[in-house]
């Protein structure tokens, strides 16, 4: 088995309403990040998976600091 295979088999996706409740916004902000390419997901039928790291890194690179004055 290749590295990259391992790796996808170790991944864990989670539904829309999962991501919704890690990142505390609506279902329809998921799928609106989703369509937008902004959020990296398969097609499971007629619903989406979305990686649990992709949900990490987008709120990583999402993340605005506030500087102290």
């Amino acid at each position: 088995m290749a590295a990259g295979e391992r790796l996808l088999s170790e991944a864990k996706f989670l539904t829309v309403a999962e991501v919704a409740a890690v990142m505390r916004v609506s279902k329809m902000t998921v799928y609106r990040l989703v369509h937008a390419g902004q959020l990296p997901a398969i097609r499971v039928g007629r619903s989406f998976r979305v990686p649990e790291q992709a949900v990490h890194e987008y709120l990583r690179e999402s993340f605005v600091g506030v500087e102290s004055a």
